[in-house]
């Protein structure tokens, strides 16, 4: 009779047990139970921030502007002031071509047209701005005008282009950026460790991703125009902007790691993707959103280059200042704490070196 011993021994059901055990306490350690808990935080996150924000759009206080004799334009600013719910904002101005000239600039949103000698009036709105709101638009107006026993023809003088659906062309071209800047930071922090060891080293990877937003621009410069002809616009001023805006985002990417490791790509999903995308003014306009939404959008890198892209495309360039400056803050911002972290970093290594001699 036999007897197998050491190696080949069967392990009894008690010891399997027991080192299943212990393969699961040394794989769910705390630092990963960590990261697992803020994934899960992330998903519940975004799904209340793109429900909360799209689930219910209603305009409120959309600026607007009222074309018409003294008098007249007196009550009906009163009676568009008194709607339910305060969905316009409306101001008088002189003549229609001042209206116009402040839809171009974006400083109202559409505007009414009336006509003291008839009973048809018309309705100036802008869908390259967003097609939902000029809809929304045209249904307010269209009631208000009905109670009045009389009638509204719309005038788009900022038309989308046919092959813009509802004027989202632009948003998904600035997610297509902001992913590409957070996915190439994150790419550069898995590959060779997510705080850069030094100055230098941050350095390369900011040069590497201003290469890449280079590039990453032109390339949906093109699609988006002559290869799609989805977007009109010029191609050299989307390949600036979708440089800068690739470059924003990857660079406060970059800082996010540098700063707090790994969790700093999960902090630049919070901002990006479930602050950011929501509040960007795509699927509808700035107006439309509830007010924690439409107050943090303009301030955020896809609510910024959303802005600036529509401009480009279809209201000349205009308003474009403002836009800029919030991506080239957040571009500027990544490059100054990426460089101070990775200082700060070198910094306590060198003051840890006498110590580990010793």
């Amino acid at each position: 009779m036999t007897q197998t011993t050491g190696a080949d021994a069967p392990r009894s059901p008690r010891g399997s047990r027991g080192s299943f055990l212990g393969e699961v306490r040394d794989a769910v350690t705390p630092r990963a139970t960590l990261l697992v808990l803020g994934v899960i935080a992330l998903q519940l996150l975004f799904i209340a921030s793109y429900v909360g924000a799209l689930h219910d759009p209603k305009p409120k206080d959309v600026p607007f502007a009222v074309v018409a004799p003294p008098a007249a334009a007196g009550q009906t600013v009163a009676r568009l002031e008194r709607l339910p719910g305060s969905p316009l904002d409306p101001r008088a101005v002189a003549d229609e071509a001042t209206a116009r000239k402040q839809i171009m600039d974006r400083d109202i949103d559409g505007a009414l047209v009336v006509d003291p000698a008839g009973r048809t009036d018309r309705l100036l709105v802008a869908s390259g701005g967003g097609t939902v709101l000029a809809t929304t638009l045209e249904r307010l107006v269209g009631t208000l005008e009905q109670a009045e026993r009389r009638t509204v023809r719309t005038v788009d003088v900022a038309p989308a282009s046919a092959r813009d659906f509802d004027g989202l062309s632009s948003f998904y071209l600035v997610v297509g950026w902001c992913v590409g800047g957070y996915l190439c930071a994150s790419i550069l922090a898995i590959s060779t460790g997510a705080r850069p060891a030094n100055p230098r080293r941050a350095a390369i990877r900011l040069i590497a991703m201003a290469l890449v937003s280079v590039i990453g621009g032109l390339g949906g410069a093109v699609i988006i125009g002559p290869v799609l002809d989805a977007l009109p616009g010029s191609v050299a001023a989307l390949w600036g902007l979708g440089a800068l805006t690739t470059f924003a985002v990857g660079a406060a990417t970059l800082a996010l790691q540098g700063v707090f490791g790994i969790v700093g790509i999960g902090l630049a999903i919070l901002l990006v993707v479930i602050a950011g995308n929501p509040s960007a003014g795509g699927a509808f306009p700035l107006p439309l959103l509830p007010p924690f939404w439409k107050a943090i959008g303009p301030a955020l890198p896809p609510g910024a280059g959303t802005w600036a892209a529509r401009s480009i495309a279809y209201f000349g360039g205009r308003a474009l200042t403002g836009a800029l400056l919030v991506l080239s803050a957040w571009a500027l911002a990544g490059i100054v704490v990426t460089m101070a972290a990775a200082a700060l970093r070198r910094r306590r290594q060198e003051a840890e070196l006498p110590t580990q001699a010793d």
